[in-house]
């Protein structure tokens, strides 16, 4: 038995036993170890299209004595604004004088007002940067202070600040280390990630796509562990934090984005392939992105999660003021960017599956042309080949051993479902009680 997979009696058997195995992994230890504490952003959409960032906000502040965090972002997708940040950060507020008496690094409430900023407002379609926002400036301004340690940026909805960082600040690239929580927000945030993937291969990146599913999905859901009845059990009435979260998605757990918090507290660090709560995770491969110059049938094959562009000849008549857009699965709008002889979609799927797609245009010869291609899982043989342009760049183990049904990686999270839901619970109930100093 490896010190990774420790039952968890034993890891809170004393406080020396944690600080080794903080020392160990290189992970933060929950329950205040003395060790160096990761610095960290979150760049999110809250307030957007899914009300889980606010259940992660909840459990983020509550670990915040164990984490340095040094800003909070609201970034695309959806109408998420920093606002929708300063009403959790409110709430923490009513629980904070608690919170203290048990650690006196919590952060005070008007220190996280201060560093809640507003990132991007939309996602940026083509080029994937625009133009620098207060949220960009404050990841390159935070990643060149005089401080040795890495830059954790936690990414729970688009990638657009973090791409305009690198654009206009690319020497803070070695100082980044991103957990991108990718699926739907990286369909989103698609042109932001091409961009980063294409200009700053070399960033150390995280790219869960599906692996955050594990925290919701599967593993012990029985009794009190279930996704719901965890809610009634452990975390209604235990302070204004957890009254908050239960009024959420109706009292059930998602969290999809507290895999990327619960790496910072329990795994190695600088080594993703390493198990623990933030999940398991395998080196990139090449190839994951295809480019079609012509429409497209269902025998066209591209890769789930990977990205996929068409670039089609610009039509004879075809100007600067004329637009086309293409609408994938009947709903998501991708915008034609004209790069030379060609107007460029690009699109990532998010399932294996088949995608039609028809295009808009005030250009009668692209108007109402229309197509489908297949998303497929990538051969596991070919993701065992490591690329060499993304030395840093790791994402979902592939084998179907670590899925939970569809969902790739998922088991290497939702294996320790008991363990950080029970420690989750144990952290809201330092809302409900003094610490042992006060008391």
């Amino acid at each position: 038995m490896t010190t990774r997979e420790l039952p968890w009696p034993f890891l809170r058997v004393t406080i020396a036993a944690l600080a080794a195995l903080a020392v160990i992994s290189g992970a933060v230890v929950p329950g205040g170890a003395a060790v160096t504490r990761p610095r960290v952003i979150v760049s999110t959409d809250i307030g957007g299209t899914d009300p889980d960032d606010f259940q992660s906000m909840v459990h983020l502040l509550l670990y915040a004595d164990v984490v340095d965090l040094e800003g909070l972002i609201s970034s695309p997708y959806g109408p998420g604004r920093h606002e929708h940040i300063l009403a959790v950060i409110d709430t923490y507020a009513s629980d904070y004088p608690r919170l203290r008496t048990h650690a006196a690094t919590y952060p005070e409430p008007e220190q996280l007002r201060r560093m809640a900023t507003q990132g991007a407002l939309d996602r940026v379609q083509g080029s994937g940067v625009a133009g620098a926002t207060a949220g960009s400036a404050w990841i390159a301004k935070q990643a060149r202070r005089d401080d040795p340690r890495p830059l954790y940026i936690l990414v729970w909805g688009g990638l657009e600040d973090v791409a305009q960082a690198l654009h206009d600040a690319p020497d803070i690239l070695p100082k980044l280390r991103v957990y991108f929580i990718g699926g739907p927000n990286k369909m989103w945030s698609v042109d932001a990630f091409d961009y980063i993937e294409q200009h700053h291969p070399t960033l150390w990146m995280i790219e869960a796509n599906s692996t955050y599913r594990g925290w919701f999905v599967g593993g012990t859901q029985t009794g009190d562990w279930g996704n719901r009845s965890f809610v009634a059990a452990h975390v209604a009435g235990r302070g204004a934090l957890g009254d908050y979260f239960a009024t959420l998605l109706d009292g059930t757990i998602k969290m999809g984005d507290s895999p990327s918090v619960g790496y910072l507290l329990r795994n190695a660090l600088e080594d993703p392939s390493r198990p623990g709560w933030g999940g398991q995770f395998v080196p990139v491969w090449a190839g994951r992105k295809t480019v079609f110059n012509r429409l497209t049938t269902a025998s066209d094959v591209a890769e789930a999660f990977g990205v996929v562009e068409f670039a089609l000849p610009i039509p004879d008549g075809m100007t600067a003021r004329h637009s086309a857009r293409m609408i994938v699965d009947r709903r998501i709008r991708v915008d034609g960017q004209r790069e030379g002889n060609v107007v460029r979609f690009r699109f990532s799927p998010r399932d294996a599956k088949v995608w039609p797609y028809a295009i808009e245009s005030d250009v009668p010869a692209l108007n109402g042309k229309a197509g489908q291609f297949s998303a497929v899982l990538p051969a596991l043989e070919r993701t065992r080949r490591r690329s060499t342009r993304h030395p840093h760049w790791w994402t979902d183990e592939p084998d179907p051993s670590a899925a939970e049904g569809v969902h790739a990686g998922a088991r290497s999270v939702n294996r320790w479902r008991e363990e950080f839901l029970r420690d989750f619970a144990d952290r809201l109930l330092r809302t409900k009680a003094s610490g042992p100093s006060q008391r």
